[in-house]
């Protein structure tokens, strides 16, 4: 007598094919476009000159570095509260993404304050914290890849996301809260505004890649879930 294998919790259906790489092209032509625009029409700094540009690079970064682990948070926050899986593998690709902008706000970082400061890296609060936050993210991802066990595996990245979530409002206030050789945070309302524009068209840009990486990435994952699904499906059922 043959029993059939019993349907499987919380199975993914892998992703139809979308109009994403469509947005794709138009986030990556469109910051092409705006950075072509921030670094045309800006005048030099008077102090550091054509130095300055790379804000339009270093202050996106960063943004979205303080804005994906709110993604990570909610999302995290939804699958403890839900148990879907898909909400952890979103989350899973926003703290991708985060990690990933976080060391390029780092990177741009130590080269702007390299000719500024005289120095690569100093413990000021704003890097610190930064860096502090690059780490929390990256034990996110580590602990992704060494947690076999899907359901403890996204329990114990939601804490982790948690924590990352609660270090971003604590590296926005740090130019504030502690004295740092760190200028206060950049915004359309503390720069110049020779440079407002160039800003705000970056600003935007920044946040159409990141909403793109963060979907392709999440699509991917949806892909390879399924995949697992279908082939425990098939041991299951090849154990009749």
């Amino acid at each position: 007598m043959t029993t059939s294998a019993p349907p499987l919790a919380g199975t993914i259906v892998a992703p139809r094919a979308s109009r994403w790489p469509i947005f794709g092209w138009f986030a990556f032509l469109f910051l092409i476009a705006s950075q072509i625009t921030a670094i045309v029409i800006s005048p030099p700094d008077r102090d550091m000159g054509d130095l300055q540009k790379i804000m339009y690079v270093h202050v996106p970064a960063a943004w979205m570095t303080m804005l994906a682990p709110l993604t990570v948070l909610v999302f995290g926050l939804r699958y403890l509260w839900k148990r879907r899986e898909q909400d952890d593998l979103l989350a899973a690709a926003a703290a991708e993404v985060a990690t990933t902008f976080a060391g390029l706000t780092l990177a741009l970082g130590m080269i702007w304050a390299r000719p500024t400061w005289g120095v690569w890296w100093t413990w000021d609060a704003r890097l610190t914290s930064m860096l502090v936050l690059f780490l929390i993210l990256a034990g996110y991802l580590a602990v992704r890849a060494l947690i076999d066990d899907p359901e403890r595996r996204a329990q114990w990245s939601a804490v982790v996301g948690i924590l990352g979530a609660i270090n971003v409002p604590i590296v926005y206030m740090s130019v504030r809260w502690w004295r740092t050789i760190h200028q206060i945070q950049s915004s359309p309302s503390t720069v110049d505004p020779a440079y407002v524009i160039g800003l705000r068209l970056n600003a935007f840009a920044f946040l159409f890649v990141m909403i793109y990486f963060i979907r392709r990435r999440y699509e991917a994952a949806l892909m390879e879930r399924a995949a697992e699904h279908a082939s425990r499906a098939a041991a299951l059922g090849g154990g009749r």
